[in-house]
């Protein structure tokens, strides 16, 4: 899971990532162990340390399936690659390109993304008249 901070410091969840193979998957339990949260750690997204998918985000395609995952304190930086936004999350899986140790997580905002300069299509139906 992927997450952005808001002007006041606040770790919002944006999306996921992808783009891992099998024996990486295998090697990010061991890598990422260290960072696991232990019983009693809180972490943003988790209320009352559930650690179920977030609240009001079912899986749209499958009810039933297992949308658990595995909390982990958030120190770790990630670049990924995504379409586009879709209000404050990814609109499909980003795609990991490397890891950012170069970058602090309270560095990573909203502010810092690539997003299309709005344009209002009412000007559009105002020269057609």
């Amino acid at each position: 899971m992927l997450g952005l901070h808001d002007e006041k410091g606040a770790l919002w969840p944006v999306g996921v990532a992808a783009s891992f193979a099998a024996l990486m998957r295998k090697a990010l339990v061991e890598e990422l162990a260290p960072i696991r949260l232990r019983p009693g750690e809180s972490h943003p997204w988790a209320p009352e340390g559930q650690f179920e998918r977030l609240p009001g985000e079912p899986n749209r395609w499958s009810a039933s399936k297992d949308q658990s995952w595995e909390p982990l304190r958030p120190e770790r930086v990630v670049e990924v690659a995504y379409d586009y936004m879709e209000g404050s999350r990814f609109r499909h899986v980003a795609h990991f390109r490397r890891w950012r140790s170069d970058r602090t997580p309270a560095s990573c905002t909203f502010d810092q993304l690539d997003r299309p300069t709005a344009v209002d299509l009412g000007i559009f139906l105002d020269e057609a008249d």
